[in-house]
Order: C-alpha cells, then sequence, then structure tokens
C-alpha cells in the first residue's frame, strides 16, 4: 500500500501519470500502480483510485497510434468485499457526438497469471507468449473504427480468477462506471453502453448483463453480446477433460480452489501431490501453454478418483451451480453467438442458457451458427455484432420475433465485404498507422 489515501471527496483528484513511451511495463504482481490505496474501501463502487496514460502495442510489438488511459477503481469481489480492478480505456480519435457510445470489451483471458490481463498484455513491451487477448486487440481496433470509446476491464480482478461467479460483473460494471467519472476521458455519463464478449468474455459479459439492473441502474446499457458465453462451467469441465483444451478446465480449477473454500478442501483430501504441483504451477502459465502442456490430459490423474467422480462431489457439485448463468433476466437486450459445431462450448449448454433467459422475460436473439467452429465464429461474427450494437446505441428497435439465426455466418456474401474492411483495420494495427473511421457495421446485410 502507498501512502495516498483516498475518499470519495479526493476521487476527482485522483493521481495522474503521464505516458513515458517506449517504457517497458512491469508485470502487474510487481507494479505499484495495481496496489490499493489507503482507505480505497470507503470510496463508492467505481470511484477512480489512481489512473495514466500507457502505450499499446500489438502483439506487444507494434506500437499503435491510440489514446490509452487505465484507471485503477474501486470495485467488489463475490463476498460483497471491496477490491480494486484495473481497465484500459481507449478514445476514439474522431468522435460524431458529446454522446459518443461507449463499450465494455471483454477479452477471454482464461488463465490466472497477471501476464495475460489485458491492461499488460495489450502494452507496448509486454511479451506474454500464449496470451490471446493480444490477437483480440484487432476487435477492439474495430469498435474504435467504428466511432466507440472501448473500455476493456481486467474482468478477473487483480488475482486472476477466472471463472469465479458475479463478481467479473461487478468490475465491469464499475470498469464503466469509473471510465464516465474520469474527466480526462470526457465521456458522457448518459452515453448508451454497449457489452461484447467472446467466450471466457462472453461469460464474463453475461454477468454484467445480469447484474446490471441491480448493481449499476444508472448505467444506460442498452445490448450485450455473448459470444459462445459458458453458460454451464460443471458441463464444460466434463467436456474438455481428456480433450485437447483440457487445460482451459484446468486453469479455472486452479482459480476456483482461491474462490470457494470448499474447492481447496477438495484439493487438500483428494488431489495427489503431482494434482497440487500441478495447480500451484498453472497459476503462472499462460493460457496457450496450459493447453499445450495439459493437451489430452485426464484431470482424473490427479486425484484418488476419476473425474467423473471428481465432478459428482457435493463440493464440487455446489461450486458448479454457483457458477452457472441464467439465474439472473438481463435487462438489456442480447444477442448471443453460438457455433452448433463447437468443440469447446457445447450448443446444448447455450441453447439451454437462451431457454432460461427466454422463460425469465430477456429480449434475446440468438445466432445459432452451423459451420463455424469455436474460433472462427468470433472474427466472421464480428460485421453483424457491430451493426447489432450500432443499432442499439443508435435506438433501433430489437426485432420482435428474435428467431434463431441458422444461415451460416460463412455463406453470408455481407461477411466477406466485413472482413476485407476488417483486413483493412489490420494491415493499419500491423503498420502502426491510425485507424480512423473504418466502420464495419455498415457491411452487414439486414
Amino acid at each position: 500500500m502507498d501512502s495516498h489515501t483516498v475518499t470519495p471527496a479526493k476521487a476527482a483528484a485522483a493521481p495522474h501519470e503521464d505516458l513515458r513511451r517506449g517504457e517497458r511495463p512491469i508485470p502487474p504482481d510487481d507494479d505499484p500502480f495495481y496496489r490499493a490505496p489507503q482507505g480505497y474501501e470507503h470510496a463508492e463502487p467505481g470511484t477512480v483510485l489512481r489512473s495514466r496514460d500507457v502505450e499499446i502495442g500489438f502483439l506487444g510489438l507494434i506500437s499503435q497510434r491510440v489514446e490509452a488511459t487505465q484507471l485503477l477503481y474501486r470495485t467488489t469481489n463475490l463476498h460483497d468485499e471491496p477490491e480494486v480492478a484495473v481497465t484500459t480505456v481507449f478514445v476514439p480519435a474522431e468522435r460524431k457526438s458529446d454522446d459518443c457510445p461507449v463499450l465494455s470489451y471483454q477479452c477471454a483471458i482464461d488463465a490466472v497469471a497477471s501476464r495475460c490481463f489485458p491492461s499488460f498484455a495489450m502494452r507496448r513491451g509486454a511479451q506474454p507468449i500464449g496470451a490471446f487477448v493480444q490477437a483480440e486487440y484487432l476487435l477492439v481496433a474495430a469498435a474504435l473504427a467504428e466511432g466507440w470509446a472501448v473500455c476493456i476491464p481486467d474482468h478477473e480482478g487483480c488475482h486472476g480468477m477466472w471463472g469465479a461467479p458475479v463478481e467479473p460483473g461487478y468490475r465491469i460494471l464499475d470498469g464503466l462506471r469509473a471510465a464516465m467519472q474520469c474527466e480526462r476521458l470526457d465521456l458522457s455519463p448518459s452515453a448508451p453502453v454497449g457489452v461484447w464478449g467472446y467466450s471466457g468474455g462472453g461469460l464474463a459479459s453475461a454477468w454484467a448483463a445480469e447484474l446490471c439492473e441491480r448493481y449499476a441502474p444508472e448505467l444506460n446499457i442498452v445490448g450485450a453480446v455473448l459470444g459462445s458465453p459458458v453458460g454451464d462451467p460443471g458441463s464444460v469441465a466434463r467436456r474438455l477433460n481428456g480433450s485437447f483444451f483440457a487445460g482451459l478446465a484446468a486453469l479455472m480449477i486452479s482459480a476456483l480452489t482461491q474462490v470457494f473454500p470448499g474447492a481447496q478442501n477438495v484439493v487438500d483430501e483428494h488431489a495427489t501431490d503431482e494434482g497440487k504441483a500441478l495447480l500451484d504451477a498453472l497459476q503462472s502459465m499462460t493460457t496457450a501453454q496450459a493447453v499445450w502442456q495439459l493437451r489430452n490430459v485426464d484431470i482424473g490423474s490427479y486425484v484418488d478418483m476419476t473425474a467423473d467422480e471428481l465432478w459428482d462431489l457435493p463440493e464440487v457439485r455446489h461450486i458448479f451451480d454457483e457458477t452457472k448463468l441464467g439465474k439472473s433476466r438481463p435487462k438489456p437486450p442480447v444477442l448471443v453467438i453460438q457455433a452448433v459445431h463447437d468443440g469447446i462450448i457445447s450448443v446444448d449448454d447455450v441453447d439451454a442458457l437462451v431457454a432460461a433467459y427466454e422463460r425469465i422475460g430477456a429480449a434475446v436473439t440468438y445466432h445459432r451458427d452451423r459451420f463455424c467452429g469455436h474460433l472462427l465464429l468470433h472474427p466472421l461474427s464480428a460485421p453483424m455484432t457491430l451493426r447489432w450494437l450500432r443499432d442499439r446505441f443508435t435506438d433501433r428497435p430489437v426485432d420482435e420475433h428474435r428467431t434463431r439465426t441458422v444461415w451460416p455466418t460463412l455463406f453470408n456474401p455481407s461477411t466477406y465485404l466485413g472482413m476485407a474492411r476488417l483486413g483493412v483495420i489490420t494491415a493499419k494495427v500491423v503498420l502502426g498507422r491510425s485507424i480512423g473511421r473504418e466502420p464495419l457495421s455498415t457491411t452487414d446485410a439486414r
């Protein structure tokens, strides 16, 4: 902790660090910027505690000509205890109006190691080989090309709580509050807000959509895009065990042992020495490292029972029930995007989540794609996603029928026009040029 004390009265004068180009970033575990200042717990959720300008680098290497500001802000964890989190806010070079739309984009962090947090991995000079979030900057750039401000929160918090329920929503919503309170960013508190994420980012975005009416009713959230959300983590753990992506399930287990005391009890009682060592090692692995090292691994080989017996333990069933989505009605309209032949997230789980949302009165549009796989669908659906968000930002009505869309994205001609425009944006990113106005949202047919 530093000596600076933050109270609500001092929130507007939170300390700010100016940009120092070429400076290599310090990993979050060692960076004092991430440390909570004394007295932060007395501030209101969403209060800016500290801010700084940062240099963004595509893949950590290619400097980007964008304005990026990081905010440390007060938020809340699963147990209603105060904590801090960081969000990175991008402001477009060209704003069309004072009510510039704001998009909260949740990366698929899917790791515990702080080197994978977007606030670090997207900075120039960061070298977390295997952090998927670095590639997601291309979609952030596409949103900036629409003329929208973009917030990218570290939705796992400062301790990498991958898969924890509820609290990712708090961090997303408080990050939006912080961005709109920050005078330097000059964002309107009444601006329309959208939420977008895919896979692990879709899970986090869903929590924000489910919680916003209760936790942050003042935010004008007009739409949420949930790409392949992990609606049922227990089902995903069973599905991925023994598969090429078994490491994703192991990463979530490693994080949840720090969230739920019952999970740690299971580890203490049933994990082998090798299993305990693996859980410790996962704390510092990037996503790609964990996936590669644990490909086709049976998690049951690290405990004194089979994996099926492990999943059926009362403590584990309780955890999976707590982490399951669909218990609360999302207030904003929701677009759910899912591949039928997804090898990571089962379409049956997403079908069930959509059905649960519809039962409790949510306005859901469901794009159920028959041809794309998990990884391909995210970029190919970007033009459709951005168009849907643009319609929400401009207050167009949501289609009343809300039927499942089965026309494959891959076979939609407008997809290729959108991908061509995304290619132009990608070229600008790779060359380190200004993105400018290059909206993908105008390329998707109705």
